[in-house]
């Protein structure tokens, strides 16, 4: 009988062992990297993973953006993959929060990312831990006719006095400043996020959209009364409510409006209106409190390893191999957007270069505002600012509606 028993437990220990070994010999995967560029880059990053890991298998599982939102909800407590695509900032915190991702802190120490993927840093640090890897964003800023500049004798603005000057002189020779258009309301909150990140800091920005600062406090006024200082001069193009911001790019583009805060995605669509790439310039944000380090809009996808996953030292492998510099030069070839690793290459397009270096150097990145804040508030948020476009004068109005509003959507 004890022979029996011994060997019954035997089976089972070896049993038990080459379960483990086949588990170990595969990772899972969910994305919603449907769209052809991201679809054909994770393609390249799974091939090239398994190439340098023959003992480890993918396995990966493709979902729609709209249905991923639902499915990673579930999937994470129910169900868990080894790995899963998501975003960094306010838009991660959840599901850190609520224990659904793994601390991988030990993959950035160990693969020194500290250093390597310093700029996305903050953003994928919650209480002092690090909860995955960025693999790619892309830059905002204000792109400006440089042809138009030059013949005004226009120097690309630097801080905020040098571009009230700039608005200024453009307005007096006809031109408007800026091209903007409103009617999806984000193209506001790209000017909200960097007054604010300007005015206030990194911090205090991600303070304020999740939900720790009422949006009455006076460093938030503040944000809106140095926008007012554009508003009222009418340095913004007529009719902005109207028009989608593709709207507004031939006006730009036919030298109407000699500026547009914009992200890089928007370069493509300015040579499609007619323009060539040396009448295009591309500068930072401009400093408004020389005390306040420079942090940026730069929506960053991330890779997650679920708190609940099957073969985590895999997993871990493969966000050490994603966040190498030649594996996120690889990708963000393909995605024609910029890695996060500052030892990664870009190619030979001037806004990339510029991109990959105002980036690689920021202080902090913001998300974007409809990322960073809830659903609920980002479209309460926008609506604001697109009400304050259209009449500045309803600063504190605006402000107590936002802070109704933060008081029902954070409760």
């Amino acid at each position: 009988m004890k022979f029996r028993l011994k060997t019954m437990l035997a089976g089972a220990a070896v049993s038990a062992l080459l379960a483990s070994q086949a588990l170990a010999g595969q990772l899972v995967i969910n994305t919603d990297t449907s769209d052809p560029a991201p679809q054909k880059a994770f393609q390249y990053l799974i091939d090239a993973f398994q190439k340098a890991n023959p003992d480890i298998k993918v396995k990966w599982n493709k979902f729609d953006h709209e249905g991923y939102k639902s499915a990673i909800r579930n999937f994470l407590t129910a169900d868990a993959p080894d790995l899963t695509n998501w975003y960094a900032g306010n838009r991660m915190a959840p599901f850190v929060n609520a224990k659904l991702f793994a601390d991988v802190s030990d993959v950035w120490k160990e693969n020194n990312l500290d250093t390597q993927l310093k700029s996305a840093l903050p953003s994928m640090t919650i209480d002092g831990k690090q909860w995955g890897v960025p693999y790619t964003y892309y830059q905002w800023g204000i792109y400006y006719r440089a042809d138009i500049f030059k013949k005004e004798g226009i120097e690309p603005p630097k801080t905020w006095d040098d571009l009230l000057a700039a608005c200024k002189k453009l307005k007096a020779d006809g031109i408007t400043p800026f091209a903007i258009g409103t009617k999806p309301l984000w193209p506001a909150a790209g000017w909200f996020d960097y007054l604010d990140l300007r005015t206030n800091g990194y911090q205090f920005h991600m303070d304020l959209t999740a939900g720790k600062v009422p949006y009455t406090d006076p460093k938030v006024k503040k944000v809106f009364e140095h926008w007012a200082e554009l508003v009222k001069p009418g340095y913004f193009i007529d009719n902005a409510a109207a028009l989608d911001w593709q709207d507004a790019v031939p006006v730009f583009a036919q030298g109407k409006a000699a500026m547009y805060l914009m992200g890089n995605f928007a370069v493509d669509v300015m040579k499609n209106a007619g323009l060539k790439e040396d009448q295009i310039g591309f500068v930072k944000f401009p400093t408004i409190d020389p005390s306040i380090p420079d942090a940026e809009d730069a929506p960053t996808d991330t890779v997650h390893i679920p708190a609940n996953a099957k073969n985590i030292p895999d997993a871990k492998k493969f966000l050490a191999f994603l966040a190498k510099p030649e594996t996120q030069t690889e990708m963000n070839k393909i995605l024609g957007q910029l890695p996060v690793n500052n030892q990664s290459k870009v190619g030979d397009d001037k806004f990339l270069k510029q991109g990959f270096e105002l980036l690689s150097n920021a202080s902090g990145l913001a998300q974007f505002y409809d990322r960073d804040a809830p659903a609920a508030m980002a479209k309460a948020g926008m609506q604001g600012f697109q009400h304050f476009m259209a009449q500045p004068d309803d600063i504190d109005q605006i402000l107590k509606q936002l802070d109704q509003a933060e008081k029902q959507i954070y409760k």
